[in-house]
């Protein structure tokens, strides 16, 4: 997958340092810092859907929390429908690369999937990511016994590049 296929319609405008992300269906925004503190409180907002945070977003709160550069550009964003204005997930890159590669991960809240969020914020980001100076590919890394998330970085145009001990890396390049 090369940039190219990854700029059509539909995927980032990323024309400003820090700027959303936005999609067809998703904006992609960094997290306030509001937002890491409200989760790891455990407080609800009223922007989030009913079931966010989920274990895999109070992970990346802590690790927003841990690394405050992480709410930079290159950094961890939130999915938010733009139907609705509701959060449903996050994606985020896990800057710096190294070697030329940058990592990604994601996760959308249950009562939001099946409805190819994921895979749209995947695209998106790996798109984003391929613009940065230094990367050459994005690369996510998934257990072999989720195939949901399998066949979200299947359909996002990722390649198979490993196995090992129960997991896959996929790569762009």
């Amino acid at each position: 997958m090369s940039s190219s296929d990854l700029t059509t319609s539909g995927l980032p405008d990323a024309e400003a340092p820090g700027a959303e992300i936005t999609t067809d269906r998703l904006v992609l925004r960094p997290w306030t810092p509001g937002e890491v503190a409200a989760v790891q409180a455990g407080d609800r907002l009223a922007h989030w859907a009913d079931d966010f945070p989920a274990e895999g977003d109070r992970v990346i709160a802590g690790f927003i929390a841990e690394n405050p550069s992480a709410l930079g550009e290159y950094g961890q964003r939130l999915i938010i429908e733009r139907s609705t204005g509701l959060v449903a997930g996050a994606v985020g890159l896990f800057w710096p690369p190294a070697d030329g590669a940058v990592e990604f991960g994601y996760g959308v809240v249950p009562s939001r999937r099946g409805r190819a969020y994921a895979t749209e914020a995947a695209r998106a980001i790996a798109a984003f990511a391929l613009t940065a100076p230094g990367v050459e590919k994005v690369v996510a890394t998934v257990e072999l016994s989720n195939p949901a998330s399998v066949r979200v970085l299947e359909k996002a145009g990722l390649r198979l590049v490993s196995t090992s001990e129960g997991l896959a890396t996929y790569s762009t390049a």
